[in-house]
């Protein structure tokens, strides 16, 4: 069974993709979801239509107001859709433990809906080729940790992505206009833990590089055999994950898999069409590959607002993750604020802030750990992030924009002499989007 829904997948992802190709700016009216036929973005009057979009990872929801491109193309039955977007960085950091790199992150998403009795299938994949633009399984970001790549840990650096980051299938029961259920199978997929993870969501879509607390937030947004039960009633929505709690190996190309041993569940409340909180909780068994014995209770909790503007939007997210070993019961915690402004048709303005514990394996510099090692947290890191950005060129239906951030820590004193006392990070990028 789990054969077929991969094999399944990967054909709708082929034809998804070279459907998308013909797709026109006047886009035909999808029959589960409205959409303003003047502009290439889907609208939504309600929380089950937007959770009908599917237009995120998992069953996530951002508020109703989020702009959401598509290219899109009815073909018999079915609704074919493409969204996807590359960054080409470069990347200079200062201070004894910096880097400097050339690489690509970017994800690509194919979907497929079609309305089945009194509800919609989805069928949906999320690739990535970062196995292939990111070399050496990482890529240069200070104070950065988590999972491990050839039995060292990943320290002061991000890991790419997999090509397989999502394949789903969802379906949505439509119960009455109020009241739906969702059912949703993955073989990789996002379990019902957390907020839309950091790629996908609008309050940090120009940033290229992922939050310093991304593994106590939203790292199980790719994560093994995933099934979720979830029942939506009007502004709430309460959900139940199954799913395989160890965080992906070195190895990025293939499926991984692993028997079902860790749990979330997660409640969302959409009050109003620009407003959007969640809480969630679970339990991750064995999550970090250096440390299979040490399972971790994760608890997230975020408040998004979205502004929608005239030539524009405006979206902003607060962010408290929070991880507890459950063998000695040591905790850390994540704060995050985020905004992007995107204003005048072109131009964007994005910000970030974190602080964030961080665990005694930075300390190892990435070298490998002893056997006997015990991780736990020990200090508290600061990162603020400032970027631009302003779309050039005109080629249709994508999105052509060249932006820079720039990246600077507050850094405690124990770790000064590793680190300099400002070290900075400055990046330069060219995105791609569809549109």
């Amino acid at each position: 069974m789990r054969n077929s829904l991969l094999y399944l997948l990967v054909s709708i992802t082929l034809s998804s993709a070279s459907v998308a190709q013909e797709t026109s700016h006047q886009m035909p009216m999808p029959s589960m979801s409205g959409m303003d036929n003047n502009n290439p973005t889907l609208q939504t009057r309600s929380m089950i239509e937007a959770l009908e979009q599917h237009a995120t990872s998992g069953t996530d929801i951002e508020p109703i107001s989020t702009p959401k491109e598509m290219l899109m193309h009815q073909c018999g039955g079915w609704m074919l859709m493409f969204h996807g977007e590359a960054f080409i960085n470069e990347l200079q950091q200062t201070g004894p433990r910096g880097g400097d790199k050339f690489f690509s992150t970017n994800w690509f998403m194919p979907m497929a809906q079609r309305s089945i009795g009194h509800g919609v299938l989805t069928l949906r994949s999320m690739l990535s080729l970062e196995p292939a633009t990111v070399s050496d399984r990482r890529y240069p970001e200070l104070f950065q940790q988590g999972e491990a790549a050839y039995g060292k840990p990943i320290i002061d650096a991000q890991h790419p992505h997999d090509f397989f980051m999502e394949l789903a299938a969802i379906y949505d029961y439509n119960i009455n206009e109020n009241t739906a259920i969702s059912f949703y199978a993955a073989p990789v997929g996002d379990p019902a833990m957390g907020p839309p993870a950091y790629p996908h969501r609008a309050s940090a879509s120009e940033d290229p590089l992922a939050p310093l607390g991304h593994h106590l937030e939203d790292s199980t947004h790719i994560a093994d055999d995933v099934v979720t039960v979830g029942i939506t009633y009007r502004h709430l929505r309460l959900e139940g994950s199954g799913f395989h709690g160890r965080e992906p190996d070195e190895y990025r190309w293939d499926v991984d898999s692993g028997k079902i041993d860790s749990w979330s569940t997660r409640l969302t409340f959409i009050p109003r069409q620009n407003w959007s909180f969640q809480y969630s909780i679970g339990e991750l068994s064995g999550p970090e590959g250096l440390f299979p014995d040490e399972s971790v209770r994760r608890m997230t909790a975020s408040l998004i607002y979205n502004r929608p503007l005239g030539r524009g939007n405006w979206a902003s997210m607060a962010l408290w993750g929070r991880n507890q070993n459950l063998q000695n019961t040591n905790v850390g915690n994540a704060f995050l604020l985020e905004s992007t402004l995107r204003f005048l048709d072109k131009n964007s303005l994005w910000m970030r802030a974190e602080n964030v514990d961080r665990t005694t394996e930075l300390l190892s510099s990435g070298s490998a750990l002893p056997a006997s090692s015990v991780d736990s947290y020990f200090t508290r890191i600061q990162a603020y992030t400032a970027g631009y950005e302003r779309n050039i060129g005109r080629i249709p239906h994508l999105s052509t924009a060249l932006g820079g951030q720039l990246t600077w820590h507050g850094v405690p004193d124990l770790l000064r002499k590793d680190y300099g006392a400002h070290p900075i990070g400055g990046l330069i990028f060219l995105r791609f989007r569809t549109r």
